[in-house]
């Protein structure tokens, strides 16, 4: 229906397919869920351009979609990608970047490549001292991912 009222290159549309992606994913249903994120991603990038917080929210999706299936290769330049655009958008201090340094770090963290990921969480907790408490909830993350990662590295 909304790409009937509103056309099928409408950011509404890249958003819904965006969010029925997720639906499917969390039903276990796989199959449907890339290329509804890459259709969204599409959308997106020729309606808002490349260089938009929702292009990088779609970066983002997919990039974590790929991490979870372990396809660290396709993984690496969309979060790499989306980060980018985050701190065109925002700066290097906007807590969206710190999350974006969060995803980094942990896809660093689950390939054993702990000393790429520690100065990405460092920054990412560096960003969040200076807008949240101790007990926020990305804060608490970070660091239980920081402390693991620091362990494992041997440090």
């Amino acid at each position: 229906m909304r790409e009937k009222t509103s056309g099928e290159l409408s950011p509404l549309v890249a958003t819904i397919l965006n969010n029925l992606s997720g639906l499917y994913y969390a039903r276990s249903e796989y199959e449907q869920v890339l290329p509804l994120l890459k259709r969204s991603l599409a959308i997106r990038e020729k309606t808002l351009g490349k260089y938009h917080p929702q292009v990088s929210t779609s970066l983002n999706n997919l990039a974590e979609f790929y991490r979870i299936q372990g396809k660290y290769k396709k993984t690496l330049p969309l979060y790499k990608h989306s980060l980018t655009i985050d701190e065109k958008v925002y700066g290097k201090n906007h807590p969206d970047i710190a999350i974006g340094l969060k995803n980094l770090a942990f896809l660093y963290s689950e390939q054993g490549k702990y000393k790429q990921a520690l100065p990405l969480y460092e920054r990412a907790l560096s960003i969040l001292q200076n807008i949240f408490d101790e007990q926020h909830s990305d804060m608490q993350l970070i660091k239980r991912n920081y402390e693991v990662c620091l362990s494992k590295a041997g440090l």
